[in-house]
């Protein structure tokens, strides 16, 4: 059959069910899975299926009434030309197909991979209208950049206004599980057991709460209550989890996530008033608490000989664990049980405590003066958590800890060396926005004022920020100021006066005057800002800033931080860079360093998520290096993300996780800050699934 390409646009009628599962058939770099890579006549038929079917069927027949039919199409027919807009761009509005109006909304399908596209729409053409028109890869790419204004896939949208990358991160399952609630029986839902209930509730927690929400009130993901879900019915609801939506819900049934019985249990479930996960308040925590050794059997000096100041503390996600290793000989100190998914490690200003909070909110404190550095204390401080920060004010150092919930949500003041629960306080409370209640306000990032003796806590929903101030914690006095919802990440200035803090969802940064306890900004960034803690330099023009790069495109937004001596460009955006793409969770620089770090772990595309960009700041209008970091580990296939560049105490090394599959080999990649180039792998098995590193003196002092 003669082949004839197109490279202009063809605007194709393809609805969108679930994430990009199609392999690239030209280009193996340009697969957006891990699945093993399918060719020719293969890919197409996959990627159509895993994407397209739920709407227009297997068999490219549609769905009277609501999408149009790609078997046998005259709208095709008539405009072969009307190039990948479509798929690129979205459609919506009127058509008439084969004789029949059709008004749907098609969502963009740009976070699919060059290859994915071309895939589909060749088995689009050849096997449901017989034609002889063919895409590749390439005419794809060129449409990409003049319809979808860009070329990176991690700007792709398949929730409508929720990027590739977004989703990726937003969707990460819930540490909740079926034993943590109570069956609730809802008049006019269908009938389950217990079982099908505690079976159901842990598939919602897995797969569905990290968009919908854990009381299903909505987040990334629609509201999914039973107002809602009762008025659609079983039927509705089995065909929407099966074949998924338009809007971007996954086909969890035909995608083969959830057998045909898990999707009727679903469909069920859904029509339940959604049950709620227990408090836990200060009986559960002290039932939970243990002093592994007391404060009085503690060593009263360092009690081994590692250079502790350039130790790291090192996040194995999935392995609930840390690994402690030597900076200087790149050795593995102690692998240490934790909670789950260590998100953060946070140190005492002594520099003799570690302190790890998992996902599933057990935090672990770790004594660093020991002869072997290990576990002294651990509590549990809710059901599932991010946030834990120590006290650094002058007199309370190394006394006091808090830590923060997502659920319950709310925060827990402890005492610094035992971890003994003092004080907790709930963060449910009014909108910023709108000034209504919210159930659920999660408490994202925490950092200990230099200024005053408080901690500054952001609640995440609500989008206030409280400083609390723990001098007297029988009389807790809290400072509430209205910043921006869905607070995130941030970090200080160098000045370690002003906290700057991502609004991530609202594209705003806020910034704090912690000495004069009250908001000077808040400053509109693009898009989805996600800091971690931000990255300090000083500008050749504009002097000193602080830097932020972003989950939804390629941008690293630099803010000026000084209002003494820069008041013009103080908490202002004055430079906007480019990195590689989207889906980037961190940014890095060092006093000692003239490199900023830039990752993007979270990208579809894997020469983007497997590498770094890197700029000189005396520089930047060079543009960014790219160094290949997963490469240069050697590790064989797996997705292979790199994330979080951390230096060493010195700044002249910056040390990379290379994030595998937990059954995979991942390693940390470490290089040299001055010549770019490899300075050693650290590939041990017991590394399994890397993420976080914290260097003691960094999380220390807070350079970053």
């Amino acid at each position: 059959m003669k082949r004839t390409m197109i490279s202009s646009s063809l605007a194709l009628v393809l609805g969108l069910a679930g994430s990009g599962l199609a392999q690239a058939q030209a280009n193996a770099s340009d697969q957006v899975n891990e699945r093993p890579v399918k060719s020719g006549e293969e890919a197409g038929k996959a990627a159509y299926l895993a994407n397209c079917a739920a709407c227009h069927q297997a068999d490219g027949a549609g769905l009277a009434g609501a999408f149009p039919p790609l078997k046998d199409s005259d709208w095709i027919a008539k405009d072969p030309q009307a190039a990948l807009k479509a798929v690129l761009a979205g459609l919506n509005g009127k058509i008439t197909v084969n004789g029949n109006d059709y008004n749907a909304v098609m969502p963009a399908m740009s976070h699919l991979g060059d290859a994915d596209i071309s895939a589909i729409l060749n088995h689009v053409m050849d096997e449901f209208n017989d034609s002889d028109v063919r895409f590749t890869p390439a005419q794809v790419a060129t449409a990409r950049k003049a319809i979808a204004g860009a070329s990176d896939p991690a700007q792709g949208q398949a929730h409508p206004g929720t990027s590739q990358a977004v989703a990726a991160y937003k969707g990460a399952p819930s540490t909740v599980t079926a034993t943590d609630v109570k069956q609730v029986r809802t008049a006019g839902a269908p009938d389950m057991t217990e079982a099908e209930f505690a079976q159901a509730t842990d598939i919602f927690f897995q797969r569905c709460a990290g968009c919908h929400g854990v009381l299903r009130k909505g987040a990334t993901g629609k509201p999914l209550t039973p107002d809602l879900t009762q008025a659609k019915g079983t039927d509705y609801l089995k065909a929407l989890i099966n074949f998924g939506s338009p809007g971007g819900m996954p086909n969890f049934g035909t995608g083969g996530e959830l057998s045909a019985d898990q999707v009727d249990l679903m469909a069920r479930f859904l029509q339940h008033t959604p049950p709620s996960p227990p408090e836990w308040g200060m009986p559960e925590m002290k039932n939970s608490w243990k002093v592994l050794v007391p404060v009085a059997e503690r060593p009263t000096r360092q009690m081994n000989d590692y250079n502790l100041a350039n130790v790291f503390s090192v996040t194995l996600r999935d392995s609930g664990e840390i690994a402690l290793i030597d900076g200087d000989t790149k050795k593995i100190i102690n692998i240490i049980k934790t909670g789950y998914a260590v998100h953060i490690s946070r140190v005492s200003h002594s520099g003799r405590y570690v302190y790890t909070i998992g996902r599933d909110g057990k935090v672990d404190l770790i004594d660093m003066w020991m002869p072997m550095p290990d576990r002294v204390a651990e509590i549990k401080i809710g059901l599932e958590a991010r946030s834990i920060e120590t006290s650094k004010f002058k007199g309370f150092e190394d006394k006091l800890a808090i830590a923060g919930g997502y659920w319950p949500p709310q925060y827990v003041i402890m005492d610094g060396p035992t971890l003994e629960p003092l004080k907790i306080v709930s963060t449910r409370g009014m909108t910023v926005d709108t000034q209504e209640y919210h159930p659920e306000p999660r408490v994202a990032a925490i950092v200990g004022s230099h200024q005053h003796p408080e901690f500054i806590v952001n609640v995440k929903e609500t989008g206030r920020i409280l400083l609390v101030d723990y001098s007297d914690l029988a009389n807790l006095r809290v400072t509430t100021l209205d910043a921006a919802r869905f607070l995130h990440d941030g970090g200080w200035d160098v000045t370690k006066r002003y906290f700057l803090t991502a609004a991530n969802q609202s594209d705003k940064i806020a910034v704090v005057d912690s000495k004069e306890q009250r908001m000077v900004g808040l400053i509109d960034v693009e898009k989805i800002p996600h800091p971690g803690r931000g990255a300090n330099f000083v500008h050749p023009k504009y002097g000193p800033v602080w830097g932020t790069s972003a989950l939804g495109n390629d941008n690293i937004t630099l803010i000026g931080t000084d209002p003494e001596k820069h008041a013009e460009f103080a908490w202002k955006v004055v430079e906007v860079l480019h990195g590689q793409g989207g889906g980037s969770l961190f940014i890095k620089t060092h006093p000692e360093s003239s490199n900023l770090w830039v990752d993007s772990p979270l990208n579809p595309d894997a020469k983007v998520s497997q590498s770094v960009a890197v700029f000189d700041i005396n520089n930047l209008d060079a543009g960014f290096k790219v160094l290949p970091i997963a490469e240069w580990a050697n590790l064989g296939e797996g997705p292979k993300r790199v994330v979080q560049p951390e230096y060493n105490a010195a700044g002249n090394e910056v040390w990379f996780s290379v994030w595998n599959g937990k059954d995979q080999r991942s390693a940390i990649v470490v290089v040299d800050d001055k010549t770019l180039t490899l300075k050693a792998v650290i590939d041990d098995a017991r590394l399994i699934t890397p993420t976080g590193k914290f260097n003691i003196t960094n999380t220390v002092d807070d350079v970053y």
